[in-house]
Formats: structure tokens, sequence, C-alpha cells
């Protein structure tokens, strides 16, 4: 076996390789520090360079020099900036169809085909179980069915996720939804363990719950009703008949008393004028004969 000898020609070709990778960085700064060469074969040597670009720890700058026999220069056969033992490294490639998770598909994304899908059967062919499709739709309406594999998978997927009896909203339940009135049971060997809810005010509504499943919406839980501290409005109004005359009344003295209060008016007590004398007074006229001290008869009496 040919050992790989020291090749002074391409291995002394330090600033030709330094050139030939600063020239494909995005910058020159991008290419640091020799790191050394390695002999690929016989007259050919490749030069690595640290990568000094942000976000390329543990990568390095690869440029392969070559020369021809009895040649006295170098060529620069390729440069690759490849990472090392330490490098980081982005995830391995997972195409579409293997990446994608349910609920990631959107309006208007679509699947691509499984031809060999194997939770369906083809429509044609019958496969003992009970939900087999019937006689009349063999071939005629769906080209495959749902087959044993694939209610398999549903169910469990189902009875372990939120429609199942462990989600958060069945462990406060106090009912199943086995006893609910709102349970659209399902056809075949899954309405032995599911239903379709039909409450519009369930947190399920229009989903698929199992039979151990439930809700705050049972259709038949009640709760006990508690005092509250705000006013009935259940009880109609009260209303209060006020004769034409008591309202009329009413208006007039409250009229008065902000006329009143304005000063438009005076007091209903009023000074009574000087030229009025008091009605116990004498008249002006009229003599006072002052009465005689009554005591003994005169004596030409």
């Amino acid at each position: 076996m040919a050992t790989k000898t020291v090749d002074a020609v391409l291995e002394g070709a330090v600033e030709l390789a330094r050139a030939a990778a600063e020239e494909v960085a995005a910058r020159p700064s991008d290419v640091g520090e020799h790191l050394g060469t390695v002999v690929e074969s016989e007259r050919v040597v490749s030069h690595r360079f640290a990568a000094a670009a942000p976000g390329y720890r543990g990568w390095h700058w690869t440029v392969t020099l070559a020369r021809v026999p009895r040649g006295r220069s170098a060529t620069v056969s390729e440069v690759e900036l490849l990472p090392g033992d330490d490098a980081l490294l982005a995830k391995p490639w997972v195409p579409w169809a293997e990446r994608l998770r349910p609920g990631d598909l959107g309006p208007g994304d679509v699947l691509p085909f499984r031809p060999d899908d194997p939770r369906l059967i083809p429509g044609w062919q019958p496969s003992g179980e009970e939900d087999d499709p019937p006689i009349e739709e063999l071939a005629l309406l769906r080209a495959r069915a749902l087959g044993p594999q694939g209610r398999e998978e549903a169910a469990q997927r189902w009875h372990l996720g939120q429609p199942g009896p462990t989600s958060p909203v069945a462990l406060a339940s106090t009912s199943p939804c086995a006893s609910c009135g709102f349970l659209v049971p399902l056809s075949g060997s899954l309405g032995q363990v599911f239903g379709g809810c039909a409450n519009e005010w369930s947190p399920d509504d229009g989903k698929v719950v199992s039979l151990d499943h439930g809700c705050g919406a049972h259709s038949e839980t009640d709760v006990e009703p508690t005092p509250t501290a705000w006013p009935d409005t259940a009880a109609p109004p009260v209303l209060e008949l006020v004769p034409s005359e008591e309202l009329r009344a009413s208006a007039a003295e409250e009229e008065a008393s902000e006329k009143l209060a304005d000063g438009e008016v005076t007091s209903p007590v009023s000074e009574v004028p000087a030229e009025v004398e008091s009605p116990d007074a004498a008249p002006a006229d009229v003599e006072t004969v002052e009465d005689e001290p009554q005591g003994e008869p005169s004596a030409e009496a």
C-alpha cells in the first residue's frame, strides 16, 4: 500500500489557500488562523482555516490544492466550509410530509397522498369487522374505509386526549357523558366507547367524547342557588297612583319654594305698617274717660 508523501509545494501554498477562502467568504475577516494541512492523496493537499464568522463555532474552511506531475505551482481545486467535531449543527432535515404534526394543517393545505396508509383498507375488501362499509358502498362511494388499525389508533388517541376521562374538564365534572341527554351515540365498534356531543353550552360541542368523559353542562346536573347581595330584578316594580290634584299642589309648592330661595317674593309674614294701628287701640276721635276710683258715695249724692 502506497504511503502519502509530503508535498512541499502544496503544503507551502498557505497564502494561496487563504486568498481562495477569503474570496468565497462573505468577509475576509471570516477566515481565521491556519489550522494545518491534510494530505488527501498524491499531489493533493487540503489546508484548514478556522471559521471566524458569527454562529459558526467549531467550523473550518477547507481549501484543497493540487498540482500536475513535475509541476512547481499549486492550483485551487475547491473551497468548502465544513463542520468540526464540536460544531453547532442544525437538526437533520426532515421532509415536510414527515415533520407535519396533527393540528398543523391550515386552510388551503393539502396532505400528500398515501396509497399504502395502514389505517385504511380498500372499500371493496370486507375485513370481517363490525365497521365494514355496507355492501352497497363497496367500491362505489369510498375507495378506502377505516380499518382495524385506524379504529384502534383513533380510539387510543381520543381516550388519552382532551375528549377522554383524564382531561381537566372531565375530572371536575360530577356525571359522565354516558348519562347525558345530549350525547349522540356512534355506530360500530367505536360507539361502544365514544359518542358525539350536541350541547351548545358544552366546551366539547360538535366533538367526539368518550362515554366516561364529562363537563359542567350535563343535562341532569344542577347547582344549589346561593344568596346574593344584588337586588332582585325578577320582581316587577310597584307603581304608586297619585291623584292629579295632589300632583298640581306639589308642583305649586315646589315652584313657590324655588322662587323664595331665589328672592323673587317676600316672606308671607310681613311687618305691620306704621299707619295701621292695632285693633286693640281706641279710635283717635274718641276721648278716653278714665274711670273714677270707686269709693264711698259722695255727700251730695
